[in-house]
């Protein structure tokens, strides 16, 4: 498989703190990357660095064989990088379908007459149909987490990225979202997924990468990074 997207040494500094060290890895079309870290290592940055909402300092980083280091946010969304934001915040007075349609139209560049079916599907795959006529405002926690990942959907994604998306779900709840997200990667969906709940990313992901103060620890299949002295030494606080 192609790469989608690579980072070839990476860095960010905010001041004299450097918040990105030197990263690098690379993502092949079609597979599920998780990303995990302690809390200030730089996970955050990173995606902010891959959508380009930030610039690094040096590095590159190259999307479906292309340089986008310079690029702003906003090419990066026409060509394919969807994101969803650890805390959702939807249009609340404009319904679920209306939401969903306004990120497809900015995203595909489209009208809204012509995403008007995208936006059906994306609803159906997301288990948000039933709400299309819902305002978001009256949404519970779950459906506001669906209905954040429906409008990264909608921009028409290359390339997924969650941001601790099953952050405070109940079990139940983080189960049925975890179900639907498989969904998404089961139909070719490339997703980078930032989370802190350890089993929802581990149901889904082939790969973990671990952050530590903006470097990468490890890189590898869930299993074996779990297994992993560095890792649970500095990310789990177990002293091995």
């Amino acid at each position: 498989m192609p790469d989608i997207l690579t980072l070839t040494d990476v860095s960010r500094s905010f001041g004299a703190l450097k918040v990105t060290d030197g990263v690098s890895f690379s993502v092949p079309k079609g597979q599920a990357l998780g990303i995990i870290g302690p809390n200030g290592a730089g996970k955050s940055t990173l995606f902010n660095l891959i959508t380009g909402n930030i610039l690094p300092d040096a590095g590159s980083i190259t999307l479906m064989g292309r340089d986008v280091t310079r690029l702003p946010a906003r090419a990066r969304v026409r060509m394919g990088v969807g994101r969803s934001f650890q805390i959702p915040q939807p249009f609340e007075g404009l319904t679920v379908f209306e939401n969903l349609a306004v990120a497809a139209s900015f995203g595909q560049n489209r009208s809204e007459a012509a995403v008007t079916a995208d936006c059906v599907a994306i609803l159906r795959d997301c288990e948000l149909l039933h709400r299309a006529n819902t305002f978001a405002g009256a949404l519970s926690l779950l459906d506001r987490k669906r209905l954040e990942l429906a409008r990264a959907m909608a921009t028409g994604p290359e390339l997924l990225l969650l941001d601790e998306i099953a952050g405070g779900l109940t079990e139940g709840e983080c189960q049925a979202l975890i179900a639907t997200i498989k969904g998404l990667h089961a139909k070719g969906t490339t997703i980078i997924w930032i989370e802190h709940v350890l089993h929802a990313l581990t149901a889904v992901v082939e790969r973990l990468l671990v952050l530590d103060f903006g470097r990468v620890i490890g890189l590898g299949e869930p299993e074996a990074i779990m297994a992993s002295r560095e890792v649970r030494e500095i990310y789990l606080g177990i002293e091995v």
